[in-house]
């Protein structure tokens, strides 16, 4: 009885999917024929989670890495009581339906994060399998375990081929993270050919070399084998597993099985009913679901319910007694932050030389992290050049097995408890790994490295404001103002390309103050991922006696100097270190009896997101001769100084020379900004016009 009603809701997940896919016209029917024993045996036997509850903190975490197969993910949603109605798979990837052509975090409910690029959810599952691990080592004691579940994902052929995925999963067994368990449907096509065409290497051999426990299930529908392998995984406490299950795409389409005919596009009403009447399931109606079915699946319900109330009584005790940690453990879980966090940030005093603003950046961190326990990241492998290490707070790594060359750091030791995570050489799997952490919970991520090797991230930063995940990305080195490295790791396009990214903040502060702001704007988002473009440079901390305090960073954009009397002739903007020079050149230009505004504009959106008025307030439209002055490509910029306005910015790549050599060789000196002033206001160096000589 109990394989035939097994067999019956794995069929009921299949012709769902595939229903759904025809109905559609469009989609991909072939994984869920071919995956959907592995998806069961989990989803039914092992995985702990709410489904009316679908955000209880110590569920395990699925991740649908291969999310072209949204249907199998979607089937498994309704049949299990979440919030996802039969209509809504009825209206597969139509306007308005929960359930889009991929799976997309927050619109759909018990999607944990959004998927379809291939590679990105492997690497958010090791990301939540990393916030897991901190957060166990950081609030579990002995006989009080409230933070400990699973992370599994499903993943394809097309997931371990992307290099996103090989650098995650070198780094996830390095860490050795034991909680993470990865099911390969390995049904050997790809979209457009089999898998063989161009993907040869021996998988199992390539993750046992990254340190990850392998197993192999032979028939993808042995429910039994797949339990026996997930529970052989359950048992690493050192090493992340992959199963490799042999599945078959489009398993039982009687033209179609085993072909990537059946990846991406849906099976032709014929081939739908020869695939119901090969594996015995009524060809009529449509969207058939038992009552056999729909009970075995809906059984999640009574067992979340069950699991969630066992932990409620776990934290009860818990908080009776560790109250101070269980107080700080809900407040991160609920993303809410802790009465005085920013208390300590520093106000920086006035310093005609300054400091670079990743220094400040640096100070900034440092000042924020012991009062605010969820912050915890690391870069590239570029802490000492980004200044993104936390000082004392010891160093994210396994506690396991600590090789003899291996030593922990001086002020912290190997720990999972360890809040600078190391990421190594590896930018692209950090974007993701970070998105991961910050779906999971409990985290507040950040990841840092040279701007320039922002466009090794795009693909997590793009799905990190799609999802609007709470992610910081520190990104210094932010122009050709580095230097001797030349055009190389100078970011010339990138702060254009990273601007037009909907739903992502990017902050260019201009002084230490201003950085100050900004990590305060970063830590309080909540619900998008947050860019600092910070300086290699030394740049001047601004007299804000004489100019207007930093706080206006919180608007993105503000006067930080003005005429006394009447309105200006001209306005100067500029962003990042470029506002101390517009400051300059707007004193000379005042000497010569021009009336200069200057408007520093660290953040476009914060400023678009601003009333109309305020806008106009900064930006008078009645002053149409403006400057702007960025070391960046000009695009994007005329929104601000309009028709008339100019900007002046770097239409080419940089060059290897000290900084102060290439500042001067494109032009960026206050000579060159007051000549530009001039020409836009039809002056000439005497500051009279041209058209009254």
């Amino acid at each position: 009885m109990s394989d035939r009603i097994d067999q019956l809701c794995i069929d009921t997940i299949r012709f769902l999917s595939v229903d759904a896919v025809q109905k559609a016209n469009s989609g991909h029917p072939g994984m869920p024929l071919g995956a959907a024993p592995m998806a069961y045996a989990l989803w039914t036997r092992l995985l702990k989670c709410n489904p009316r509850n679908p955000d209880w903190p110590d569920r395990d975490r699925f991740v649908l890495s291969a999310g072209h197969g949204s249907m199998l993910l979607y089937s498994l949603l309704h049949l299990s009581g979440y919030g996802l109605s039969l209509d809504d798979i009825k209206r597969f990837r139509q306007w308005g339906s929960k359930a889009p052509g991929h799976p997309e975090r927050g619109h759909t409910p018990g999607v944990e994060v959004t998927t379809g690029p291939l590679g990105q959810g492997f690497a958010n599952a090791v990301g939540m399998a990393m916030a897991e691990a901190q957060l166990a080592a950081r609030y579990n004691r002995e006989a009080h375990h409230v933070i400990d579940h699973h992370t599994y994902a499903i993943v394809s052929d097309g997931d371990l081929m992307e290099g996103v995925a090989s650098e995650a999963a070198s780094l996830a067994g390095h860490l050795e993270l034991g909680k993470l368990i990865c099911l390969y449907d390995d049904n050997r096509v790809t979209l457009s050919a089999g898998a063989d065409m161009t993907f040869s290497e021996h998988r199992a051999a390539r993750f046992e070399a990254y340190g990850w426990h392998t197993a192999r299930v032979a028939d993808g529908n042995d429910v039994d084998a797949i339990t026996a392998a997930l529970q052989e995984a359950r048992a690493q406490a050192s090493r992340p597993s992959l199963i490799l299950v042999r599945t078959h795409l489009g398993y039982g389409s009687p033209h179609k099985h085993d072909s990537f005919e059946a990846h991406g596009s849906p099976l032709g009403v014929d081939e739908v009913r020869l695939t119901k009447q090969h594996l015995g399931w009524p060809v009529d109606p449509a969207f058939l679901i038992p009552e056999a079915a729909h009970a075995r699946m809906r059984e999640a319900l009574a067992r979340g319910a069950r699991d969630e109330a066992a932990w409620d009584t776990r934290m009860t005790i818990y908080a009776q007694v560790f109250p101070h940690l269980a107080a700080e453990l809900q407040l991160s879980l609920r993303g809410e932050l802790p009465p005085g966090w920013d208390a300590d940030i520093p106000e920086f005093p006035r310093d005609p030389k300054g400091m670079a603003t990743r220094a400040a950046s640096g100070k900034v961190m440092n000042a924020i992290a012991p009062r605010l326990p969820s912050l915890s990241g690391g870069s590239a492998d570029l802490d000492p050049s980004t200044k993104t290490e936390l000082k004392g707070l010891g160093d994210f790594n396994p506690p396991f097995a600590v090789g003899e060359d291996m030593q922990g750091s001086d002020d912290g030791g190997w720990s999972y408890a360890g809040r600078n995570l190391h990421f190594g050489v590896r930018e692209h799997a950090m974007g993701a790994i970070a998105n991961g952490m910050a779906a999971h919970g409990g985290v507040i991520p950040y990841g840092a490295t040279f701007l320039t090797f922002s466009d090794y991230m795009r693909p997590a930063i793009r799905l990190a404001a799609l999802a609007r995940l709470h992610v910081v990305h520190v990104f210094t080195h932010d122009s050709i103002a580095l230097g001797e490295d030349g055009p190389t790791h100078q970011p010339v396009e990138h702060l254009a390309g990273l601007r037009a990214i909907p739903g992502l903040t990017l902050i260019r502060p201009a002084d230490a103050n201003e950085t100050a702001v900004a990590w305060k704007v970063a830590i309080e988002a909540r619900d998008r991922p947050v860019l600092l473009a910070l300086t290699r440079q030394e740049v001047p901390t601004i007299d804000r006696t004489l100019y207007a305090g930093a706080y206006g960073l919180r608007r993105g954009a503000y006067v930080i100097s003005d005429v006394k009397h009447g309105r200006p002739a001209l306005i100067l903007i500029a962003s990042g270190s470029e506002v101390g020079l517009i400051l300059a050149a707007a004193e000379r230009l005042e000497r010569e009896g021009i009336a200069v505004r200057c408007v520093s504009m660290p953040s476009w959106d914060l400023f678009e997101a601003q009333p109309l008025a305020y806008r106009d307030e900064v930006l008078p439209p009645a002053v149409s001769a403006r400057l702007a002055v960025e070391l960046g490509v000009p695009q994007g910029w005329h929104r601000w100084v309009g028709e008339r306005g100019d900007m002046l910015g770097i239409e080419r790549f940089g060059a290897s020379a000290p900084a102060e050599v290439l500042l001067r060789e494109y032009g960026f000196t206050v000579d060159s900004v007051v000549a530009r002033a001039r020409r836009q206001l039809g002056v000439e160096g005497d500051g009279h016009h041209a058209a009254s000589r």
